[in-house]
């Protein structure tokens, strides 16, 4: 064991450090929700983890995203989160795909790299969805994160079986479409807050990157919703779950 880790094996035990080491954990979506969730999931211990987002800071990250900077504005966010990571674990095995990936697409990373969990961070419908079907097809464990946006009381943020999603305007749109595809959501895990969304920080886009529109948000929730989803991965990995 890793000098590193001792506190975490006082915690949990050997046995499970051992588990994480041996886990592969893909987290795709690098922004606010899975920056932290891939902070939290290598500070665990986690042996493999492949990280998958083809954006670049640009200045609007800095108030939720924990590796935007001044200094990487430009830079590659998978890039910049896998060098951090390896500052933490220089023994990671790390894959970094730079990469928005098309739905097509999911279906050949998840079959190339055969990642024990994959947590879903991303905000764009379609390619959401995929990646929740693909994930169930492929008996994959997934932990999907739905909207921290629009949304500022961190008590009322949960994970649960997705069917029980409430008050969130993403997982509407992503249930409503699963349910014309005869696809049951029972075994996705959803990270979600029950807060009802404020529809006055509601903005619209240009639609790039499957993006209609988004919420404001506040620092803290993009945080926090990463905090559950690795907390619940890091339960499943050690069989605590």
């Amino acid at each position: 064991m890793a000098d590193w880790l001792e506190r975490t094996e006082l915690l949990i035990g050997g046995e499970s450090i051992d588990k994480l080491k041996s886990a592969h954990v893909m987290i795709v979506g690098l922004g606010g929700i899975g920056s932290y969730a891939a902070e939290f999931i290598s500070r665990s211990g986690v042996g493999t983890i492949t990280l998958i987002d083809g954006d670049v800071f640009d200045l609007t990250n800095k108030n939720r995203q924990l590796t935007a900077t001044d200094s990487t504005i430009g830079k590659s966010k998978a890039s910049i989160l896998g060098e951090r990571l390896l500052d933490i674990n220089p023994e990671i095995k790390l894959s970094v795909i730079n990469e928005f990936v098309l739905p097509e697409r999911v279906y050949e990373l998840i079959n190339e790299y055969e990642p024990d969990v994959v947590m879903d961070c991303i905000d764009s419908v379609s390619v959401k969805i995929e990646w929740i079907v693909a994930c169930l097809l492929s008996r994959t464990k997934i932990v999907a994160h739905f909207g921290a946006g629009g949304k500022m009381d961190p008590s009322k943020v949960k994970v649960a079986p997705m069917p029980q999603v409430t008050n969130c305007t993403l997982a509407a749109h992503v249930k409503k479409r699963l349910k014309k595809r005869n696809i049951d959501t029972k075994k996705v895990r959803a990270v979600y807050s029950e807060e009802v969304q404020r529809r006055d920080s509601l903005k619209m886009t240009n639609g790039l990157q499957f993006k209609k529109s988004f919420y404001g948000t506040i620092s803290y929730m993009p945080a926090l919703f990463g905090l559950h989803g690795a907390a619940d991965v890091i339960d499943y990995l050690t069989n605590r779950k």
